[in-house]
């Protein structure tokens, strides 16, 4: 289900083999602009994701405001958060967006109010060393209940997910804050029972601000999707937000909206359809 200005969108990509000249075509639709963010990738495989990751943004954003792709304005703050610019929506103040990529899948999630955070995981096994190797190279990102919690897991297939999952919600958290890579991981300690119920402790400090989910994409793939109270975001992006404090205006509270629930499948084609009839209607006008 989608509402208002909530859409949780996701694009497998494992199957989207584009030609030289298709893909070309998907990336004339985006602006000029967005192009050599796109290009200056090397690998196909990277060109993909980000060519689908910028369509999604588009394609959202229209989708919700109307703007044709041509016209939408995305900004970065400081930290590299992306904003929509050129719409001040008094039924969407505080409208933003996150999206996310690895392994087959590229996603995107916004929110009308409150702040939103989307790290997409892949549950993918290291080849040059264990699950527990590659685990260890993280610890100091952890703090002491969570390591124990990763470390004491049955086996290293769940240790490896339970350490995936952990390192899915801190990403997501500081994406929907939009503090960039400086935030100290450690800080954020994520208590759950059975992965639900998902509580953040900053500096040892549980914060009621905060509401957190996982969606089991398919077997391999999880997505963590983060929601704060817009007065947490930082100065850089809370500035671009039209309605930071909402004390006293319980219908404007960013938690008493509905949630979107899982995730909807999209294709590329079904991301650049509208703008290609846009361009073929003012062709034939």
């Amino acid at each position: 289900m989608e509402d208002g200005g909530v859409r949780r969108w996701v694009v497998d990509i494992s199957k989207w083999n584009p030609s030289e000249d298709e893909f070309c075509s998907y990336l004339s639709v985006l602006p000029p602009h967005e192009h050599p963010t796109i290009t200056r990738f090397i690998k196909c495989e990277d060109r993909k994701r980000a060519l689908v990751s910028r369509l999604l943004q588009y394609s959202l954003v229209h989708e919700v405001f109307g703007i044709p792709f041509e016209r939408i304005i995305i900004n970065r703050t400081i930290e590299g958060k992306p904003y929509l610019q050129n719409t001040k929506s008094l039924a969407f103040p505080n409208f933003n967006f996150s999206a996310s990529h690895h392994g087959d899948y590229v996603g995107i999630a916004s929110e009308p109010v409150c702040l939103v955070g989307l790290d997409i995981i892949s549950n993918s096994i290291p080849t040059q060393e264990t699950a527990l190797e590659f685990i260890n190279n993280f610890s100091s990102y952890f703090t002491a209940l969570e390591w124990k919690n990763i470390t004491e897991a049955e086996n290293s297939d769940e240790a490896l997910a339970a350490f995936y999952r952990c390192w899915s919600l801190k990403e997501a958290f500081v994406k929907a804050l939009g503090t960039g890579l400086g935030y100290g991981l450690q800080r954020l300690e994520f208590r759950h029972t059975n992965w639900t119920d998902i509580s953040v402790y900053i500096d040892g400090e549980e914060s009621r601000d905060w509401r957190f989910s996982l969606f089991e994409i398919n077997d391999r793939h999880w997505a963590s999707i983060a929601q704060g109270h817009p007065k947490t975001a930082v100065q850089s992006f809370r500035s671009t937000l039209l309605k930071a404090d909402f004390e006293g205006e319980h219908h404007l509270d960013p938690f008493l909206l509905p949630d979107a629930g899982g995730f909807i499948l999209q294709s590329v084609d079904q991301l650049v359809a509208v703008s290609k009839q846009e361009k073929l209607g003012r062709l034939a006008s």
